[in-house]
């Protein structure tokens, strides 16, 4: 088994991974900016080392600070969460010729997910459903031959992308060079890459993602789905697992689908499959080949602890579980607080004044904030997630009103208001929502 992880990361994903390897009387060590010497996950590991300071590049996604960081304390693997270096196969052989154990997937699974064309490719050949689209990269010479065969109107998206950086819509083709041109440079600006590729837009779909673990020999399983639907310039703000739009035989049916993918590529570690959703049909987005922020509300309605899997897989003990032991129960919601303007989204750093979490049955808090916390500036402004679980959906939605009013987060802006607001939406109430639900009632809201 492995004896000392080293968590190359920060903030609630830090603490939840410490509290992981904790519980399997793993040793921890954490890494930290000068900016995060107060965090709580440094506070409460066994080790800790400062690598840096506070950007990024010089810190958190610096390779060979935190490989030196691993020689100094003895640490036999690395967790690299969720953002930063989760998804850098570069990072991956690396630590691996340095007989460092990454808990993730191999760099070769990392890299052929990483690009969007391989990983469609990929995906369509291991039987998993995919969005009409473009064989390969799209130019501006060949993309309104692509785009009249595809049907208007495409979606451009950049091949390196995320987080809706290089994406442009086009509806017709009088707006498709545009398009293309506007893809291309925010690709190249964000990524370094102006590849594109084209699919077919879907007017009013769901974002649905299935979670997967694999134990790289050739068994995976599938712990349902969930419902991401509800996001802010293709950022998720509130996710839900089962999805209000799915029943047990669709559930099941695409899951299957997905393990059985995942059995085929012996993939290893945990990962999520996404997709749009609409009309019944199911099309791949994309894998992401690493934990997700919102995997707490899988793990409430599986009762299976994702890290504790990621652990196992990675130490070589394989699978805890086999997918006819899985059971699901109840319902869960996550909501992200991020220390943002609930109005503007303009992010909210300094210092928290007064911080109590709800509690009760069925609440769970992940966040490394605590009173006296300053959230520095220069890193994304999740400060926590708050997870509900009930055994019906609407016991959930209560429970969620209830905790909603406990939460208190004083000294700085959050989101907290905007899910007072949507708890009480009856849209909402209904789970009757699609991936463009959330940005037409804030702009609505904000005409008012």
């Amino acid at each position: 088994m492995i004896s000392k992880v080293l968590i190359a990361n920060r903030g609630e994903i830090a603490l939840r991974v410490l509290r992981a390897c904790k519980e399997l009387g793993i040793a921890t060590v954490a890494v930290h900016s000068t900016a995060d010497a107060d965090a709580m996950h440094v506070r409460l590991a066994d080790e800790s080392v400062c690598i840096g300071p506070p950007p990024s590049r010089d810190s958190y996604l610096n390779i060979h600070q935190i490989v030196a960081a691993c020689e100094i304390t003895g640490a036999d693997a690395v967790h690299p969460g969720y953002g930063f270096l989760s998804e850098n196969a570069k990072f991956a052989d690396i630590l691996d010729a340095h007989d460092i154990t990454f808990i993730g997937p191999t760099a070769d699974h990392i890299r052929i997910m990483g690009d969007k064309i391989t990983a469609k490719e990929t995906a369509k050949a291991l039987g998993i459903p995919v969005v009409p689209g473009s064989a390969g990269e799209v130019k501006p010479e060949n993309a309104l031959e692509i785009a009249r065969e595809i049907g208007f109107p495409v979606l451009i998206k950049a091949t390196a992308g995320g987080g809706g950086r290089g994406m442009k819509v086009a509806k017709s083709e009088a707006d498709l060079e545009e398009a293309v041109s506007t893809a291309r440079s925010e690709a190249l600006a964000a990524f370094g890459n102006d590849a594109v590729y084209m699919e077919k837009y879907l007017g009013k779909p769901r974002h649905i993602e299935i979670q997967v673990v694999g134990d790289g020999e050739g068994n995976a399983i599938h712990l349902g789905e969930r419902d991401c639907s509800l996001q802010r310039r293709h950022q998720k703000v509130w996710e839900e697992a089962n999805s209000p739009a799915l029943n047990v035989e669709q559930r099941m049916k695409i899951g299957e689908i997905c393990a059985d993918a995942m059995r085929k590529l012996k993939y290893r570690g945990a990962g999520t499959i996404e997709f749009l959703y609409e009309n019944g049909e199911f099309y791949f987005i994309e894998m992401n080949t690493r934990l997700q922020v919102e995997h707490p509300i899988t793990e409430a309605i599986t009762g299976i602890d994702l890290v504790h899997e990621q652990i196992r897989v990675a130490s070589g003990a394989g699978l805890s579980v086999t997918q006819d032991e899985i059971v699901f129960s109840g319902h869960a919601i996550e909501c992200r607080i991020n220390a943002e303007d609930p109005r503007t989204f303009v992010p909210s750093p300094g210092t928290i004044t007064h911080f109590h979490a709800p509690g009760g049955l069925g609440v769970r808090v992940d966040s490394g904030a605590y009173q006296g916390y300053r959230i520095p500036p220069y890193y994304d402004s999740l400060i926590g997630k708050l997870i509900v679980h009930g055994r019906t959906r609407v016991e959930c939605m209560m429970r969620l009103r209830r905790v909603l009013d406990e939460f208190v987060i004083d000294g700085i802006k959050t989101t907290l208001p905007l899910f007072q607001d949507l708890i009480n939406n009856q849209d909402i109430a209904n789970g009757d929502y699609d991936i463009h639900w959330l940005e037409n009632y804030l702009a609505k809201s904000a005409a008012e």
